[in-house]
Order: C-alpha cells, then structure tokens, then sequence
C-alpha cells in the first residue's frame, strides 16, 4: 500500500475475515478471546479497519469508557504481510481523533508486562505508562495480585503532532490514573 491508507468501519464481514485470519494477524497466539463479537455488534462504530482491495490488512476495536470520558484500544493489529507501513498508528490516530470529537480527553491502552512488543508500539505513540516500574523497565499497572496489566495512557490530541509539543506543553507531565470508586480499571 503506497498511498495514504482508507480507514472504514468495520463491517461484519470484515469481522469474520479477522476471525478466519488471526493467525496472520498475531502469529500463533490464541487470541480469540479478545475479538468478542460485542465489539462489533454494540461498538461497531469506534471499531476501524484498513483494506487493501477487499482484504482487511489491519485493524482496531476500541470504544468509549462510560465512566470517564478516555477512548479505549483494546485490540491493534497488522496483518503480517503489511506491516512496517504505519497501518497501526494510523489506525490509532483515526480512534484518538474520534474520541476527542465525543468528548475524550485521554485515550488508554492495556497490555501485559510480559508483552514488551505492544509496550515499545504503545510507547512509540507517546503513552505514558502508568503503574509502579519494574526491574525490567516495564511497568506494572492494575490487577492486583493475580494478574498484572500495563496501563498506557495519552492524551486525544493528533498523532500528526510531535510527542515533544505535547509533551512540553505539560500535559503529558500531569496525566495520573483516575483514583476512586471506578478508576483506574473500571468499576469493581
């Protein structure tokens, strides 16, 4: 794909191709269970993806928390034979930009500490991770004591502009987790 990439809604369709090409997508991890069909469903329309002819190459499930006004990224993926071309930040900056125009002021992103892969991607972003560090330079986030996740964290403004100016305009400095009786991680 040599020219600017068309991000679309992502259509049942498209949906079952994903779900019939995982592998291609993320290898030989079983990742079903983070493509449940709620995210097309009932949050079809913050979920995107990026066709080359009528195959999807990549694509991203996100939506809008309703206790805090942050878009969530829950799955980003780039077919194997398309990566290396910015799909997934494209992606990315399609659903920050979305976000922003419903009234998001951050967009988050959860992964494991052990996934240093989707960490460097997240980072690369301009996420900040939020959560105690570890040895290792990652960071442990939410869970409690049986399973440990890492929070990243920006702000919805375009990936056009450079993480230096938004991170010198302070706000990358004053982002913290939401304390209280939903955040971070939601109610519970």
């Amino acid at each position: 794909m040599s020219s600017p990439a068309e991000i679309s809604i992502c259509t049942r369709q498209d949906y079952d191709q994903i779900l019939d090409d995982l592998r291609e997508f993320w290898g030989a991890r079983d990742t079903r269970h983070l493509h449940h069909p709620f995210l097309i469903y009932e949050f079809g329309n913050s979920a995107f993806v990026i066709r080359n002819g009528g195959e999807v190459v990549a694509y991203l499930f996100g939506f809008l928390s309703q206790t805090e006004p942050v878009g969530y990224v829950h799955a980003v993926a780039v077919r194997t034979s398309a990566r290396r071309q910015r799909l997934a930040q494209e992606l990315f900056g399609h659903f920050a930009e979305f976000a922003r125009r419903h009234g998001c002021k951050h967009v988050k992103a959860i992964t494991t500490p052990s996934n240093l892969e989707s960490i460097a991607f997240h980072k690369s972003l301009g996420m900040q991770l939020l959560g105690e560090p570890n040895s290792d330079g990652t960071v442990t986030g939410i869970g409690g004591g049986r399973l440990h996740l890492v929070v990243g964290l920006r702000p919805c403004v375009s990936l056009l502009t450079s993480r230096a100016d938004w991170l010198g305009s302070g706000v990358g400095r004053t982002l913290r987790p939401r304390r209280g009786p939903h955040g971070p991680g939601g109610p519970g």
